[in-house]
């Protein structure tokens, strides 16, 4: 099983390293789920192309920014879309401010890959569309552990 982890990057403190980077851990070490996280993704992306800088493209080269942001929206679609058996998605404040998240979802959702969405803010502050694509709604981490050894833990 393969686990998508969606969720703020660009308007994130850490780029949503933290929340990942724990649920990492703990899918892998209590459901034996692996994971695709665009974090980790992206970071090598940028290592190798020695990118470092590329968020300063957005005000000083925007079609480079653009052409350099388009290889991330297409290997993310396709992770969501043709790896991944299930998507979990952290939605806060700063993933509405984004862009990517909401358009994982939509793919998540037009190609029947599940979608669990946990929201740190209230769900009537959240898109109808986001709601719609979501197969399930949790209102912290905890709720969603809970669902997934539930779901998934064949142990039991």
């Amino acid at each position: 099983m393969i686990a998508y982890l969606s969720g703020a990057m660009e308007y994130d403190i850490d780029e949503g390293r933290s929340w990942r980077s724990e649920l990492t851990v703990w899918l892998h070490d209590k459901l034996d789920i692996d994971v695709i996280d665009p974090v980790a993704e992206t970071a090598r992306v940028v290592g190798e192309q020695q990118a470092g800088d590329y968020r300063a493209w957005k005000k000083t080269d925007i079609e480079r920014y653009r052409r350099f942001v388009r290889q991330f929206v297409e290997h993310d679609t396709r992770m969501v879309t043709e790896s991944s058996d299930f998507v979990i998605c952290l939605w806060n404040e700063a993933t509405a401010r984004g862009g990517g998240t909401h358009g994982e979802l939509t793919v998540a959702y037009l190609n029947q890959v599940p979608v669990y969405l946990v929201h740190s803010i209230p769900a009537d502050q959240i898109s109808g569309w986001i709601l719609a694509c979501a197969t399930e709604l949790f209102s912290s981490m905890e709720s969603l552990r809970r669902f997934l050894l539930l779901e998934f833990d064949r142990r039991t």
